[in-house]
């Protein structure tokens, strides 16, 4: 297969180009443009804050059409990139999937009908969808019910079988397990909300008839399949304070704290232990609602037989649809979920090391050095994930030339931007600056790790590619010093340069005033606090 040349390939031909020419008689080297000095120096003054001492920094910026290099501080770095990894994840699902990719999960039997009784199992095949809602499984019980079934004599079978049975990511962290942005990852799974947090639940806590009485503890959806250790109080004033915790390898949830009489219920998302049980718990309690009796057990990771009859059918949205919520809100089971897709459909093993040697292969196809980077998993929340920022910046160039950039670019976070599945994880980010509304990235938080790597139109109309990866910092956030980076690249400009500018001192280059980005828990997405802090 003939190797595509990419921006920054194309740049290295010039640059060598250009050196010969220099060598040649008669020839002048031609000094730097005053307005890249000055941009160079305005950018080493941002990365010389104080917030950075002892850090490290992977910093690269391009003309996305040239490949001109235009800022690069230690670009070949290998640098934690937390969730920026969804760029690469991203890309390779659409790429390998399609953006018409669906995943469909339907209700299936081998047994006979005869009347209202089907003789045999009832199986529940999942396909991988992480955005199949209690409502949805309501549906696929209305159509069993529909179908004429009211009594099924064996057992529901919880298919899981598309994906392997490895539920939590290579070197995830153990004190991560609880919180729902490091779900467990099931081809069969609910989610509780339209934010698609599939693999959790929502616990809600409300204040008891009295002073003195436990909190009433309820879920969403609602579920028998989980367990609370009630330890709360309701209190005749205060504040609430009340946390929600699952026990390691269990459904238990301890919740602990006091609520004030009055006051509104408390919420958590919280991850639930095997997500294929939860989900045949929901669909169970769905086919009793619509008078459907299954006689025998739930039996969960059971094959559905060849030639089984479908009875029920739901296709989810659309891959394209789905890259709004995975990128807006930096979901990291969206991320997981695909990768082991992809896996699925490339190799024909739902797994993560098939998933990322796909993904590998295909971001290797487009001019990245795979050679000197590390994937782990899909979503950035393995510390073992090290790239460079200069792979992220040829990435970002050869995809804009594929057919389905412009869905996958309007999907990522767009600097502040206040509605919620427009600005993402940046809505609150570079409000009233030449970057709101202009830079579109993708961002990135882990403890003493952050990223912003994206898109940015300068004054001159121009596009530029960046990436911004900093590691090992022990300020709580480092996001105002990515920001003030995006809004200087937002208002750059050749054109505007002052003719009679020589050379730019950094000692005399102020960074672009920003606003300060939200305080978060420290290494967090926004996203990730909820209710929702972005």
């Amino acid at each position: 297969m003939q190797r595509r040349l990419f921006p920054r390939t194309l740049a290295l031909v010039a640059l060598v180009a250009a050196a010969a020419t220099a060598g040649a008689p008669g020839a002048t080297a031609e000094a730097p443009a005053p307005a890249l000095t000055r941009l160079n120096a305005t950018l080493d003054t941002i990365l010389a804050d104080p917030r950075l001492n002892g850090a490290q920094a992977s910093v690269v910026v391009a003309d996305a059409e040239t490949g001109e290099t235009l800022y690069n501080r230690n670009g070949d770095r290998r640098l934690v990139p937390a969730s920026n990894t969804k760029l690469l994840t991203s890309t390779a699902a659409l790429a390998l999937l399609g953006p018409e990719h669906r995943f469909n999960t339907e209700v299936r039997t081998s047994g006979k009908h005869r009347g209202s009784v089907l003789t045999g199992n009832l199986y529940l095949r999942g396909g991988g969808d992480p955005t199949l809602l209690a409502a949805d499984y309501d549906a696929l019980a209305a159509q069993v019910a529909a179908a004429g079934v009211r009594v099924v004599t064996g057992d529901l079978i919880a298919d899981d079988t598309r994906f392997d049975h490895t539920r939590l990511g290579p070197d995830w962290t153990w004190d991560d397990e609880p919180w729902y942005y490091a779900a467990q990852v099931s081809a069969l799974t609910v989610a509780p909300d339209t934010d698609y947090d599939a693999g959790t639940v929502i616990v809600h806590a409300a204040p008891g008839k009295r002073a003195g009485a436990a909190a009433v503890l309820t879920t969403t959806p609602q579920t028998g399949y989980l367990r609370f250790d009630n330890r709360t109080k309701t209190v005749a004033d205060g504040e609430t304070s009340i946390s929600f915790e699952r026990e390691h390898g269990s459904n238990t949830i301890v919740v602990t704290g006091q609520i004030a009489a009055g006051a509104e219920p408390a919420s958590d998302w919280v991850t639930v232990w095997e997500p294929t049980g939860y989900a045949a718990d929901v669909f169970r309690e769905a086919l009793r609602r619509h008078g459907v009796r299954v006689l025998g057990p739930t039996v969960p990771g059971r094959p559905t037989p060849a030639g089984a009859t479908t009875v029920a059918r739901h296709d989810s949205m659309t891959l394209a649809e789905l890259m709004v919520p995975f990128l807006k809100l930096s979901n990291n089971g969206h991320a997981e979920v695909l990768t082991k897709e992809i896996g699925r459909v490339v190799s024909g093993s739902g797994s993560w090391p098939a998933g990322i040697a796909a993904i590998d292969g295909w971001v290797a196809g487009t001019g990245v050095d795979t050679g000197a980077l590390r994937q782990r998993d899909g979503s950035g929340l393995s510390r073992r994930n090290m790239i460079p920022a200069d792979e992220f910046v040829d990435l970002l160039a050869a995809v804009r030339t594929e057919p389905w950039f412009d869905a996958w670019y309007a999907a990522l976070p767009i600097a502040g931007e206040p509605e919620r599945f427009v600005g993402g994880t940046l809505r609150s980010r570079m409000q009233g600056t030449a970057a709101a509304g202009n830079v579109h990235a993708k961002t990135g938080s882990l403890t003493g790790a952050s990223g912003l790597s994206g898109y940015v139109t300068d004054a001159d109309g121009r596009v530029l590619v960046f990436s911004i990866l900093l590691n090992n910092y022990l300020a709580s956030s480092v996001k105002g010093l990515e920001d003030q980076i995006a809004v200087a690249l937002a208002g750059h400009s050749e054109k505007l340069a002052r003719p009679s500018e020589k050379t730019v001192s950094p000692t005399r280059v102020a960074p672009p005033a920003t606003p300060e980005a939200p305080q978060l828990p420290e290494g967090w997405e926004c996203s990730w606090v909820k209710p929702i802090a972005c």
